[in-house]
C-alpha cells in the first residue's frame, strides 16, 4: 500500500504500529531524502492477508494522524524511466 500525507516525523516503526492493528506487517518503510534524511512524507506498507489490508485501507484511508489526513492507496509498480540518467541530456542549460 502507498500512504502519503504522513508527517514528516514519521519513522518505519510508526508506520508498522498503525498498521499493525488491522492485521499482520510484513514491511513497512517510510522514504527519506537522500541527502538530509528528512521523511519526504510518504511510504509503503505490506501485508501477507488481503482481507487485513483491505480493512487497514478502508481505516485509515482519511484518518488524521499527527494533524494530518493520511491518504492509503493500492500502491502501483515504479514506472520505468526514460533515458539513461543524464539530466540534461537534449536539453539546453541556462
Amino acid at each position: 500500500m502507498y500512504v502519503s500525507n504522513l508527517s514528516f516525523h514519521t519513522k518505519d516503526e510508526d508506520l508498522k504500529n498503525l498498521f499493525s492493528e488491522f492485521g499482520e506487517v510484513s514491511s513497512s518503510k517510510v522514504i527519506t531524502d537522500r541527502e538530509s534524511g528528512r521523511s519526504r512524507g510518504f511510504g509503503f506498507v505490506e501485508m501477507p492477508e488481503e482481507a487485513d489490508a483491505k480493512k487497514a485501507m478502508e481505516e485509515l484511508n482519511g484518518k488524521e494522524v499527527e494533524g494530518r489526513p493520511l491518504s492509503v492507496t493500492l500502491a502501483r509498480p515504479r514506472e520505468q524511466r526514460s533515458g539513461n540518467g543524464s539530466f540534461s541530456q537534449n536539453r539546453k542549460r541556462w
